[in-house]
């Protein structure tokens, strides 16, 4: 059990959101408010010094002095960070904003939740019930991270900031799940996009960016399903935002700018559509039908008010802006998102591609493999900032739209006659997160940690004679090396909080306590039966604890034993999943409705949750995990009376009905975050430690819910039976079994699979010029621009690598590239080249297929380098540093 850090050793720290974010907490008040969190640390600190000297420690002496630097460090930079809020008055102004809007980002999120799950919950009163401090309050370690962040973000040149090419840090939170990860770094977020907009333009002249508008936060994950959930959470930081902002301009405030604070869902074409076209053809497809949520919407309930949204119902298009609008159905008009109060806005989110490129949201949540478009699009610069003009009825103008923006346009409606206006170029990103860093590995961390170079400095501007980095902030749970991780995929140093001082599991800032009576987490016990098949240990354990759950509920009731009515199996396999869903369907139902049982519990209500599911169905699980077993309607008692009772049977059909069973595979491990759920089987031990971790932590996660996770061991599978073996140990120790991770960016193979994207991409978004398909004609390739982009490159593979050959090696790579680039321009019989084929246009780069891949094929996911590869070995490999000279039978022979 992880128990955050006792306010009660911090006298006088303010925690509250909404007092911390008052403007009448004066300046000196508000300083006075954050010290303790440096001083109790100090103290904690002072007292861990003291322990040196204890016998079972003095041996350990110089590791210890190391890591009391390290936390000492921490401290000092706490306290510059509270220092700044002291001096800059534009930061502490974006902190008070970021505290509001967190302030209500904790009530609504938490208020729409329930409200999604029970429509009939009064808003008010729910309002009320959750306007308490310990509702909006942060945990100290929340605050003290995006304390140490503040200076990066408000200043480069911030001796913390760290945001230059030699000096760059990923800033890890390291903490178990649970832990209130995700509240940190939305509230980084928060204070992100208000920085930009107060600081306004920075820069002069020609590296003048401006930052009331762009992107300036990217949120990248590596799973849809983790993308979908955390889409959710950010939408109400987003819609608090936006009221905060429109709070402002009313006020008569006209910093916060007329952009609308805007979060943006960038994905598969699997989730969301790519342009508007295909948008409006699904609305008008789905109207008037109650329709599952994907596609165009992807939230389940308004995130303002809780009501429950619907495609056909709730989205409306509107041709002349080329807009896809969602309005909260609230029919009092009462949201602030409703038709009444926002008809041309609705609420700020946008899921369609071209939506996102044209209007450039402030948050930006999508997947790692989204960004393999960079060197296809043309469209995807102005996420980095890279704008020359602007349409006031359609955005940013790009040369893939000029189908339908192209120079004026005449007046219609009430939309007057309009002509582009040239503008400055944006601020590019300033943060970058990558949540779930451990995820970030093998084939696919290799691909997103060579694509990174190109990402990163594109997300860079110039100052001077310094190059300005985005921060990055990462998050996870479970990892190993998390250093050499940061140095491959980044190449970055990193700054690991809260760091571990003397004992293992205690931070200050955290707790790692054994589950007890007044400490509860999750209980894991092992299933292991010799001579039984696992199938019919499955059935025979999913009845079990069916049959007691719903034992619990009849004597306790619904507070007591709701957690433990919804079921969730966790497979390693899909086909094991549909075994049992086939097993629970049959076998187990007919189990539960025998006499021999002492309760009655329906036909379980059997859901999936796997990669196979069309991600709109995922939102829509994810919504029903939260509905709550209601006694009145699931207790063996109101079984027996429906059947007595017409009237009763009539009000339970219209209700529906919340999950019995859960099957799952490794979609679940990250991501979800269902409070309620306090029970697991897992079926068969999962490949990695991590795995097994990040899966099992899904229930228990409310600490007055503990969880309960019996795990079934097959005992003919020698790992199995190992595991179950050692259960006691492996799960007492199982944080120091967690597998280290390999990534290799600038690997041959990697180089062959992703280089050539990286080095077009750099180009094409090298400017506006660059951006047209023609450009790739007439774009300089021997300039000044490709000397860079070779140091860069070459700087790059030296700091991962370690070796300057394999720099030179990359370094010759690219200028391979650059000559074949070159080459083909020359010796085309007719035409002009392009970066992608059109009538009369050659296409320089080509997508994979079944033919060999050539010089400028260029990936269409990051993941093409999964899973299969042909193994094929040539006699000489000239790309072999220092080979020796060895030579085949058969050239021997001839």
């Amino acid at each position: 059990m992880v128990i955050p850090g006792d306010p009660s050793t911090m006298p006088g720290l303010i925690l509250d959101m909404a007092r911390l974010g008052s403007p009448d907490l004066a300046r000196d008040d508000l300083i006075r408010a954050l010290r303790p969190l440096v001083s109790g640390y100090r103290s904690w600190l002072q007292k861990q010094r003291g322990r040196l000297t204890e016998a079972e420690i003095a041996r350990y002496t110089p590791a210890g002095e190391d890591a009391l630097r390290t936390a000492h460090s921490v401290a000092d930079r706490l306290e510059r960070a509270i220092e700044l809020l002291s001096t800059d008055g534009l930061a502490r102004e974006a902190f008070r904003f970021a505290n509001q809007a967190m302030a209500l980002q904790r009530v609504r999120g938490e208020v729409s939740r329930k409200r999604a799950a029970n429509p009939d919950l009064d808003l008010g009163r729910l309002l009320r019930e959750h306007e308490v401090p310990e509702q909006r309050s942060w945990r100290p370690f929340q605050l003290a991270f995006a304390l140490l962040c503040l200076p990066g973000l408000t200043d480069p040149a911030h001796e913390d900031a760290h945001r230059y090419a030699d000096d760059g840090e990923v800033q890890l939170l390291f903490f178990p799940t649970g832990g209130g990860k995700t509240e940190a770094y939305l509230g980084l977020t928060a204070y992100t996009l208000a920085i930009r907009r107060l600081q306004g333009v920075v820069g002069t002249g020609d590296e003048a960016r401006d930052g009331t508008d762009g992107i300036a936060v990217l949120m990248r994950y590596t799973l849809r399903l983790l993308t979908a959930q955390q889409f959710q959470r950010a939408a109400a930081l987003l819609c608090a935002c936006e009221w905060l902002r429109r709070e402002r301009i009313d006020s008569g405030d006209s910093r916060w700018g007329s952009v609308p604070f805007r979060l943006g869902l960038w994905v598969g074409v699997s989730v969301t559509p790519n342009t508007y076209e295909n948008a409006k053809s699904e609305i008008e497809s789905k109207r008037g039908f109650e329709a599952d949520v994907g596609g165009v919407l992807q939230l389940v309930a308004c995130p303002w008010c809780g009501l429950r949204l619907s495609t056909g119902r709730d989205l409306t298009y509107d041709d002349r802006r080329r807009r896809v609008l969602t309005h909260c159905p609230d029919p009092d008009g009462n949201c602030p998102f409703s038709r009444r109060q926002s008809p041309d806005e609705g609420l700020p989110v946008l899921t369609v591609d071209e939506e996102i490129y044209r209007l450039t949201p402030s948050l930006l949540i999508g997947t790692v493999d989204k960004f393999a478009q960079l060197p296809w699009r043309a469209s995807t610069a102005p996420l980095f900032g890279q704008v020359a003009s602007r349409c006031d009825r359609h955005g940013w103008q790009n040369p893939d739209f000029e189908s339908f923006c192209r120079s004026r346009h005449p007046a219609s409606g009430n939309f007057p006659a309009t002509v582009p206006s040239p503008a400055m170029r944006l601020r590019p990103p300033d943060l970058i997160i990558q949540d779930e860093l451990h995820l970030i590995a093998d084939a696919l961390g290799s691909m997103v940690g060579l694509y990174e170079a190109v990402i990163d400095d594109l997300c860079s501007r110039q100052a001077g004679n310094a190059r300005i980095r985005p921060v990055v902030v990462a998050s996870t749970a479970t990892v190993r090396r998390a250093a050499d991780q940061c140095e491959q995929v980044f190449a970055r140093g990193l700054t690991v909080f809260p760091p571990q001082v003397l004992d293992a599991g205690e931070t200050f800032f955290s707790t790692i306590t054994v589950p007890s009576v007044d400490t509860p987490a999750r209980r894991y016990r092992g299933v292991c039966a010799p001579g039984e098949s696992l199938k019919a240990v499955e059935i025979r354990v999913m009845s079990a604890v069916l049959e007691h759950s719903q034992y619990v509920f009849d004597t306790y009731g619904e507070r007591a034993a709701d957690p433990y009515m919804t079921v969730v199996d966790y497979f390693t396999s899909t086909r094991e999943l549909a075994g049992m869903h086939r097993l629970a369907d049959d076998d187990v139902a007919e189990r539960l409705g025998s006499q021999k049982v002492r309760t009655r519990r329906r036909r379980p209500l059997i859901q999936e949750l796997t990669s196979r599911m069309p991600s709109g169905r995922i939102t829509s699980i994810l919504g029903e995990l939260d509905r709550n077993f209601e006694y009145r309607f699931d207790s063996t008692a109101a079984l027996d009376r429906l059947k007595r009772d017409p009237a009763a049977a009539a009000e339970f059909k219209e209700r529906v009905r919340p999950i019995d069973v859960l099957l799952a595979t490794s979609m679940l491990q990250v991501g979800v975050d269902i409070p309620r759920l306090g029970l697991m089987l897992v079926t068969g031990q999962p490949k990695n430690t991590a795995e097994y971790i990040q899966a099992t932590s899904r229930v228990g996660r409310d600490r007055n819910k503990p969880g309960l996770v019996l795990t079934m061991l097959q005992w003919s599978r020698p790992r199995d039976l190992g595991h179950f073996e050692t259960f006691v140990h492996s799960h007492e120790t199982f944080g120091a079994r967690i597998e280290g991770i390999t990534t290799t960016p600038f690997s041959d193979r990697a180089l062959d699979r992703g280089l050539a994207a990286v080095l077009v991409a750099a180009i094409r978004h090298s400017s506006t010029a660059a951006l047209p398909n023609k450009a790739a004609h007439t774009v300089p390739l021997d300039g000044a621009l490709s000397r860079r982009l070779r140091e860069v490159l070459e700087h790059r593979a030296a700091r991962v690598t370690h070796h300057q050959e394999f720099a030179d090696s990359v370094g010759k790579r690219v200028q391979n590239l650059l000559d074949t680039w070159s080459k083909r321009r020359t010796t085309l019989p007719a035409g002009q080249l392009g970066y992608t084929e059109a009538p009369d246009v050659a296409g320089l780069i080509t997508i994979p297929d079944t033919q060999a891949w050539r010089s400028f094929t260029c990936p269409m996911s990051l993941r093409e380098v999964e899973n299969e590869v042909l193994l094929q070995l040539q006699p000489v490999d000239t790309t072999v540093l220092d080979a020796p000279a060895w030579t085949y039978a058969s050239e021997v022979q001839q």
